[in-house]
């Protein structure tokens, strides 16, 4: 699987999880980007992961298959994503 067929199924996964998966490419490489992927509560612009761009399109597909039903801000602070993430 490509990287560009692999990142648009992370953003799929985060979109029916209810999330957004945005990835930098700008300045990627940085101490606060490492050119990865954030997930984004949109209903909120809460970043629920991944705060330094520093989830891979794996990550977050598991994350999303997860937790398929992150609802709101109080359901994305109430789950613990650190049991998904090694």
């Amino acid at each position: 699987m490509t990287a560009n067929a692999l990142d648009q199924r992370a953003r799929r996964a985060a979109k029916r999880a209810g999330l957004v998966a945005r990835k930098s490419r700008w300045r990627a490489g940085t101490v606060d980007n490492f050119g990865g992927f954030q997930l984004i509560d949109a209903r909120h612009n809460f970043v629920v992961d991944g705060a330094l761009f520093d989830l891979s399109a794996e990550e977050v597909i598991k994350i999303c298959e997860h937790n398929d039903n992150w609802q709101s801000l109080g359901d994305a602070a109430a789950r613990v994503v650190d049991k998904v993430r090694p």
